[in-house]
């Protein structure tokens, strides 16, 4: 990092993600064709635009790598419509949806150690608002009752859900795992069959669960969020301070449920192969 002091990482806010309604959606995921279905090795569902980049890299990692055809026999080999159930790699910069991977250089910093942050806005879009997330991989161990929580739709309908440590900004917002967000206004689609909501959301959130349109489990809720200014983003990737990369929603989600914070962590860079995958097994720096 350059002149940011490192307590700072992903602290600077910028326009909340309860200051608006939350509409819209993200232009390059609005076509969602694909849901995971199949065998546990792959499926064969029309890929979206992230799943279709996925599919290229793959293929780009296999012929580098000189498949073996027992390999490719074997299923590891995939075509233009078909990816592991469970891929990440790479990307130059960051967009909604992709993944903030804490590199060695925030071990030691405890709010972001091996942390995974899911971007939902990367601030490409209205450079007034910088980008934030939530951390994905850090539970807290209680469930939404175990707060007390004075809102009805909490205290009801979501009071068993499980709280999860979203960042240090204060608010509170949800993920939503479904492939109708395209008629849901309230929430908005972060990548195909995943969207967030915030507070101003939840009494619609829960009138269509009780509705049996969703299901309680279909949600995770976070206390905090991590914002940045657009260009603080920009110069902490820069500096080192996170790797940038895009991975498939069931890891994204999966993320929020697991007991070990760095278990997430490890497999993304396990996913991502190569520099990335000998860091996993890198013991944590002293600080």
């Amino acid at each position: 990092m350059t002149h940011l002091a490192l307590k700072q990482v992903g602290t600077c806010q910028g326009k909340g993600p309860e200051e608006d309604n939350l509409k819209g959606s993200n232009p390059s995921s609005e076509n969602d064709s694909s849901k995971n279905t199949g065998s546990p090795k792959s499926h064969q569902m029309p890929l979206d635009w992230r799943e279709f980049r996925a599919s290229l890299y793959i293929q780009e990692l296999q012929a580098a790598n000189a498949v073996s055809d027992t390999q490719k026999q074997e299923g590891t080999s995939f075509g233009p419509n078909a990816l592991p159930l469970k891929w990440a790699h790479p990307i130059s910069a960051p967009e909604n949806g992709c993944v903030l991977v804490a590199t060695e250089k925030l071990d030691g910093v405890h709010t972001f150690e091996r942390k995974v942050i899911f971007l939902l806005r990367s601030g490409n879009r209205h450079p007034q608002e910088g980008p934030f997330g939530v951390v994905i991989n850090r539970p807290l161990g209680k469930k939404i009752i175990d707060m007390k929580p004075t809102n009805v739709d909490l205290a009801t309908t979501f009071a068993d859900c499980s709280l999860h440590f979203g960042g240090p900004l204060e608010a509170s917002m949800f993920l939503l795992r479904t492939g109708a967000c395209s008629g849901l206004p309230r929430f908005e689609e972060v990548i195909p069959g995943m969207c967030f909501g915030a507070r101003n959301s939840l009494e619609e959130a829960s009138a269509l669960v009780n509705q049996g349109v969703l299901k309680s489990h279909d949600f995770r809720f976070f206390v905090g969020y991590a914002g940045w200014q657009l260009d603080q983003l920009r110069e902490e990737i820069e500096s080192g301070y996170w790797y940038v990369a895009s991975c498939s929603a069931n890891l994204i989600f999966a993320g929020s449920q697991t007991l070990s914070s760095e278990s997430l962590w490890g497999e993304i860079l396990q996913l991502m192969g190569g520099q990335y995958s000998e860091v996993s097994r890198k013991p944590k720096q002293d600080i």
